[in-house]
């Protein structure tokens, strides 16, 4: 995996991420590759929030992976600021084979260079492989998530 990069999504980044939220059972149903539109105007708000880490891993110029990394400065826990990992994908092709694992722990490291003290993430509960692969990255399943769509 020497010639993988992990940088900062751009525009030309948008269909490659879409079709990759897309490219499952779940993100079949809330995904529209057809209309980029939405996606690119998220983009746009993301990359001016200094918050807000859209990243892509790249390998031969081809985008392979992705993820979401938000910075959050809270109250609770002495004042703790924590990091929330959203949206991991890894391209069909790809899975299997150490990216996923690469691109959490840059998640943790940058979460680490920005300060937190507590690194996050939910995870849908039908997907079980992914509880067994952030399970062996050290997570632990420790609350319950809510949703409440508006």
């Amino acid at each position: 995996m020497t010639d993988l990069q992990i940088r900062a999504a751009v525009t030309d980044d948008v269909p490659a991420i879409v079709g990759m939220l897309a490219d499952d059972p779940l993100g079949a149903q809330r995904e529209s590759p057809d209309d980029l539109g939405p996606y690119l105007t998220a983009l746009e708000r993301l990359s001016v929030d200094p918050n807000q880490h859209l990243v892509v891993a790249v390998r031969g110029g081809r985008v392979v992976g992705t993820l979401q990394l938000t910075i959050v400065p809270g109250l609770s826990r002495r004042g703790a600021t924590r990091s929330i990992i959203e949206a991991v994908r890894i391209h069909t092709d790809e899975r299997g084979g150490g990216l996923g694992r690469r691109l959490i722990e840059w998640a943790i490291d940058e979460s680490r260079r920005e300060g937190c003290q507590l690194v996050q993430l939910t995870s849908d509960t039908t997907r079980a492989d992914a509880h067994r692969f952030y399970e062996r990255l050290g997570f632990t399943a420790s609350h319950v998530g809510f949703k409440l769509p508006l």
